[in-house]
């Protein structure tokens, strides 16, 4: 849906595109001297990342980035124009149609320079390629012991026309957690091996190795770009940083659905799978029509919280594949009446933080697993070409 048509449903996700435009400017104002990234990977993480993409550009977001090559790609089928950055290859990928649709690629090691090199040449134009060196994450990267190679043979790659390097990049491990030892050593090793390219002969466009927390808590790691991912959709990056109000953002997704039953039931009647609530006493109990296969999480089962009609519920008993149920101790709202799992907190409803906690996880979980089931329904779609 990208209508803000406000029909009830059984379940919607309202995205606000000014909350996530605000959100992009607030995050610029924050690294006035490097360019935004906005990722928008895993769907925008949940938000859509058609819209989400075309609302944080509009806000001065210089480039877009996502995980695989098939997210970016979709982009550019919707006609996003622009600097895209994709990192997440495997042997075999679409590298020439990346390519070919000026999207740049990252590259770890050897093999994906190889694939990326055959797919300029079949494509008769150079890639624009990132090499990423990986200064103490562990995963993605090339290791220190091996960037020399990487970085030669991309030099000779470039000299033959097949790639142009117009990056060099990292990430952090542990950027949440300020004052980390693991950050001032990733921040040393990335600026040595970025001097190691540079002395090579490698003139970046970019460097970056910021993160959403680095962006907000780190100038010194901004370098000429910083990616910013779950910052950009309002969430905070960890309780550690603070909430999303006090880093200035607000968050964009809110999670709404309609009781489908409100019923009165005696007291010791059992409530979902596994009878592990049961009722105190008589009360009603009311129906909400989200389960897990819609990414509400089964570990929030009797902790996950609701706001109904005004007050605050608790899931009652087991989270189901389609439902959950909240007891409203003898209140009767009516069938159809909202109820809020999570939105900006505005008028006392969870944020998605409340059930990151009450499931045991962190809240980029939550707003990027709630299902393809659920519309995105978009709300201030407008302004989005309006001058930055």
């Amino acid at each position: 849906m990208t209508s803000s048509e406000t029909a009830p449903l059984r379940a919607r996700a309202e995205i606000d595109l000014a909350a996530l435009r605000a959100n992009v400017r607030a995050l610029r104002a924050l690294a006035p001297g490097a360019a935004l990234m906005a990722v928008v990977k895993s769907d925008a993480y949940g938000h859509g990342a058609v819209p989400c993409a075309r609302a944080a550009q509009a806000a001065g977001a210089e480039w877009l980035g996502t995980a695989t090559p098939e997210e970016a790609l979709a982009l550019r089928a919707a006609g996003l124009s622009g600097r895209v950055l994709c990192w997440l290859w495997t042997p075999g990928g679409p590298w020439r149609q990346a390519v070919e649709a000026d999207v740049d690629v990252s590259v770890s090691g050897m093999w994906a320079l190889r694939e990326v090199c055959d797919a300029a040449r079949a494509a008769g134009t150079p890639a624009r390629v990132h090499l990423k060196a990986d200064t103490g994450l562990g995963r993605n990267g090339c290791q220190p012991a091996d960037w020399p190679e990487l970085v030669a043979e991309s030099l000779r790659a470039q000299a033959a026309g097949l790639v142009t390097v117009v990056g060099l990049w990292s990430h952090l491990a542990c950027a949440d957690e300020p004052g980390h030892p693991s950050i001032r050593s990733q921040l040393d090793c990335f600026r040595e091996m970025v001097a190691h390219a540079e002395e090579q002969g490698v003139r970046p466009e970019v460097r970056h190795i910021a993160n959403s927390p680095a962006t907000l808590t780190l100038p010194e790691a901004h370098f000429d770009l910083v990616r910013t991912g779950i910052a950009v959709y309002g969430v905070s990056p960890s309780p550690e940083l603070g909430t999303s109000a006090d880093l200035g953002l607000r968050p964009v997704m809110s999670l709404k659905a309609s009781l489908a039953l409100v019923k009165r039931v005696p007291g010791g009647h059992g409530v979902s799978y596994g009878h592990l609530y049961t009722t105190p006493g008589s009360t009603t109990l009311g129906l909400v029509p989200v389960g897990y296969a819609d990414g509400i999480p089964r570990h929030a089962s009797g902790t996950g919280p609701v706001l109904v009609d005004g007050k605050l519920r608790t899931v009652a008993g087991r989270i189901a594949m389609d439902q959950f149920v909240v007891d409203l101790g003898g209140d009767e709202p009516p069938p159809g009446t909202e109820a809020v799992l999570f939105g900006p907190g505005d008028h006392g409803e969870p944020t998605a933080e409340d059930w990151a906690q009450a499931a045991g996880t962190i809240a980029y979980e939550i707003v990027t697993r709630i299902g393809t089931r659920v519309p995105r329904v978009y709300m201030n779609v407008e302004d989005e070409h309006h001058d930055v």
